[in-house]
C-alpha cells in the first residue's frame, strides 16, 4: 500500500515483475489508472497510526538503540506500554 506519490507506471511495472500485490490511489490526470482497492487502503490508516504512537517513544524516533537486536526490544517495550491500561491511566 502506497501513497499517491508512488503512482507512476515504472513504480507499478516493478512491482508487478517482484510479484508484489499492490494498491495504491489513483491522480487525477492520470492516463492508465490501474486498480485500486479502497478497503484494503484504509487498513493502510491503522499501520500509520500505529507507527506514529511508537514514535512518541524518543528513543524509538530518534533511533537510539543502534543494535538491531536492541531496537527490536525498544519496539516490544513500547507496544506492550501502549496497548497495556497502564498507558492510559497516565
Amino acid at each position: 500500500m502506497a501513497d499517491k506519490g508512488y503512482t507512476s507506471q515504472a513504480f507499478r511495472r516493478y512491482l508487478n515483475q517482484k510479484h508484489i500485490r499492490y494498491t495504491i490511489p489513483h491522480r487525477r490526470n492520470e492516463q492508465h489508472p490501474g486498480t485500486f482497492n479502497k478497503a484494503l487502503y484504509r487498513r493502510r490508516n491503522i499501520v500509520e497510526r500505529l507507527i506514529n504512537r511508537l514514535k512518541q517513544f524518543r528513543r524509538i524516533a530518534t533511533r537510539y538503540e543502534k543494535r538491531a537486536l536492541n531496537f527490536s526490544a525498544m519496539l516490544t517495550i513500547a507496544a506492550i506500554f501502549l496497548f497495556s491500561n497502564f498507558a492510559y491511566r497516565l
